[in-house]
C-alpha cells in the first residue's frame, strides 16, 4: 500500500469500511474525530484530508449506513456528528468477512513465492 516514505494510499472501499468500524467501536463522532482516530489506529500510516473523509461520509449517508445530526464539539463549535445505522452495522459485518477472506487468500498466494515450483 505505501510506497517509499509516503503515507499509505487507501484502496477503493477500504476507507468506508474503516469509517464504519470506527463509528461501531467509538460511537457518535464528528468527521474530524473519525479521521484523527483512523490516523491514530493506523499509527499515522494513513493521512486523511477533509475532502477524503467527507466524501466517504457523504457516500455512507447516501447509502443509509450512517446517520448525521448537528451537535456541539469539545471546543464549543457547531459540528455534524455521525453514527452507524443498523444497515451500516450489517454492511460492516459483511465487508469485514469479505476483507478477512481477501487477506487470507492474498496471504496464501504470497506464501507461495517462498516455495519453488517444479513442472
Amino acid at each position: 500500500m505505501a510506497t517509499g516514505d509516503s503515507k499509505a494510499d487507501i484502496l477503493q472501499g477500504t476507507l468506508d469500511l474503516m469509517v464504519l468500524q470506527t463509528l461501531a467501536s467509538m460511537g457518535r463522532l464528528h468527521g474530524y474525530g473519525i479521521a484523527r482516530r483512523i490516523e491514530q489506529v493506523s499509527e499515522d500510516a494513513i493521512a486523511l484530508n477533509q475532502g477524503t473523509i467527507y466524501a466517504s461520509l457523504l457516500r455512507l449517508q447516501q447509502r443509509k449506513w450512517i446517520s448525521a445530526g448537528w451537535g456541539v464539539s469539545d471546543n464549543n463549535r457547531k459540528a455534524k456528528y455521525y453514527a452507524i445505522t443498523r444497515a451500516g452495522q450489517k454492511q460492516l459485518e459483511t465487508e469485514a468477512r469479505s476483507w478477512q477472506r481477501t487477506v487470507s487468500v492474498v496471504g496464501k498466494v504470497l506464501a507461495l513465492s517462498g516455495r519453488s515450483t517444479k513442472a
